[in-house]
């Protein structure tokens, strides 16, 4: 589960602006770390199928946002996959 302090912290290494919270990048930002947490709580607990579930639902909305992110500007999009270090 991710905490008030580490969501803070996630924010605060990527907005694009001051006030930012809710751009694209810190979205992506927040959803990376909150699939990696589970991705290692599938690998305690293989048979958890209902959580498996909310982690494809949280990878297609990641996909979703990096789609919309490619299509509005390229280059935050690479930064944004270059910083996460997510491949594609």
């Amino acid at each position: 589960m991710l905490l008030k302090d580490q969501k803070t912290e996630i924010i605060e290494k990527n907005r694009v602006h001051e006030t930012d919270t809710g751009s694209p990048e810190v979205q992506v930002a927040i959803l990376t770390e909150r699939i990696n947490i589970l991705n290692e709580h599938l690998k305690a607990h293989p048979h958890d199928n209902h959580s498996r579930r909310g982690l494809l639902k949280m990878v297609g909305k990641r996909r979703n946002l990096l789609d919309y992110l490619a299509a509005k500007d390229i280059e935050r999009y690479r930064a944004c996959i270059a910083k996460l270090n997510i491949r594609k």
